[in-house]
């Protein structure tokens, strides 16, 4: 019998599709390689702050993590900055 998924496991999957399927590629390319990575050794609070973050629209967002524009104070948080941190010590993502 395969092992059941916990209420953890299901919210990181589903967090993990929705970081591939935003709207524009660059932005499934920047989360989506994040969520494959990162998402799973976050705690909770982070969590919670990577749930909020993608609730934000795709240009919004990219132009925060590209640094065209400052985040909103209640966005920039730790888990936005390893988001930053990620994109920029992958390069160019979309080349992979």
């Amino acid at each position: 019998m395969p092992d059941q998924l916990t209420d953890h496991d299901i919210r990181l999957r589903r967090l993990k599709f929705r970081s591939w399927h935003r709207g524009i590629k660059e932005m499934d390319l920047i989360l989506g390689h994040f969520a494959d990575e990162i998402l799973a050794t976050l705690p909770l609070e982070q969590i919670e702050q990577y749930e909020s973050l993608i609730e934000i629209g795709d240009t919004t967002l990219y132009n925060w993590v590209t640094g065209r524009e400052k985040p909103e104070p209640e966005h920039d948080t730790p888990v936005f900055a390893r988001i930053c941190e990620f994109h920029h010590l992958k390069g160019t993502l979309w080349q992979r």
